[in-house]
C-alpha cells in the first residue's frame, strides 16, 4: 500500500493521534490549498445558523462544547456562533496568501494554537449536525439523498439527527473518531471530496475511497491515509517529514 502511494507523493506529514485525527487532517489539507472562500462560508445566513437551529430544534441544547456542560441555551448559541466566525475568518486570512511556503506556515501556526484549533473542530461538527439535518428533512419530504443518508440514520444509534448528535457528534475528539459513515458527512458539509488511501485494502477496489463516492465535479479534493481507517495522516508531494 505505502508502495503504491510513493508512487504518487513523496513522503507523509504525521496527524496527531487523538479522536479529532480525521477533522484535524481533513481541515489542514482544505486550508493548506485554499484559494478562495468556499461559497457557503460566505453566504450571510452562515453565523446565524445556531440561532436558526436552535430555534427550530430544542435538543441541540444538549450539544457538548469542548468538555463544558450545564450552560444556557443562549450561551451554546452564541459560543458556536464564535466558531463559525473564526472559521471563516481563519479560511479568507489563509486563502488570501499567495506563495505556498507561506499559507504553508500559516496552515502550521493554526494548528499549533490549541484554543483555536479545537473552536474550528467544533465549528465542522456542528456543520455536520447541520447538514444531517438538511439531509434528514430532505428525505422526509420525498427529496432524492446519496445513499451514505440512508446508512447515516439506519443505525440504531442514530435514527435520528438528535441521536446522531448525542451519540456520535457529541463524542467526536473526546471518547470516538469518525466513523466511515461520517466521512460522508463531513465531505457534504464541507463540499469537498475527500480522497483516502486505505492501505490495508491494499489492491481491492476500496483502496482509494471517495467520500462522497459519485462527487460533485466542483468541489476540490483533499487527499488522506489510512491503515485501519481510523488514524489519518497527510500525504504530501513534496519531501518533508513534519508533524501536524
Amino acid at each position: 500500500g505505502y508502495e503504491a502511494v510513493a508512487q504518487k507523493f513523496a513522503s507523509i506529514r504525521r496527524v496527531r493521534g487523538d479522536n479529532y485525527c480525521a477533522l484535524r487532517a481533513t481541515l489542514f489539507q482544505a486550508l493548506s490549498q485554499a484559494t478562495q472562500l468556499p461559497g457557503w462560508l460566505q453566504s450571510e445566513d452562515f453565523t446565524m445558523l445556531p440561532e436558526n437551529l436552535l430555534s427550530k430544534y430544542d435538543w441541540i441544547k444538549q450539544w457538548q462544547l469542548k468538555q463544558k456542560l450545564g450552560r444556557k441555551m443562549g450561551e451554546i448559541s452564541d459560543e458556536i456562533k464564535e466558531y463559525l466566525i473564526l472559521l471563516r475568518k481563519k479560511w479568507k486570512n489563509i486563502s488570501e496568501i499567495k506563495g505556498p511556503s507561506e499559507k504553508q506556515e500559516a496552515c502550521d501556526k493554526l494548528f499549533k494554537n490549541e484554543e483555536e484549533e479545537y473552536s474550528l473542530y467544533e465549528a465542522l461538527k456542528f456543520l455536520m449536525l447541520n447538514t444531517a439535518i438538511e439531509l434528514y428533512n430532505d428525505d422526509k419530504n420525498g427529496r432524492r439523498v446519496p445513499v451514505f443518508s440512508w446508512l447515516l440514520f439506519a443505525r440504531d444509534t442514530s435514527s435520528n439527527p438528535c441521536q446522531l448528535m448525542r451519540n456520535h457528534l457529541n463524542h467526536i475528539g473526546h471518547s470516538g473518531g469518525l466513523e466511515q459513515v461520517e466521512m460522508f458527512l463531513l465531505a457534504y458539509a464541507l463540499q469537498y471530496t475527500i480522497q483516502v488511501y486505505r492501505l490495508y485494502k491494499y489492491s481491492t477496489d476500496e483502496f482509494i475511497t471517495l467520500y462522497p463516492n459519485d462527487p460533485e465535479e466542483d468541489w476540490p479534493v483533499v487527499t488522506l491515509i489510512t491503515e485501519d481507517d481510523r488514524h489519518y495522516n497527510i500525504p504530501v508531494r513534496m519531501c518533508q517529514e513534519t508533524v501536524l
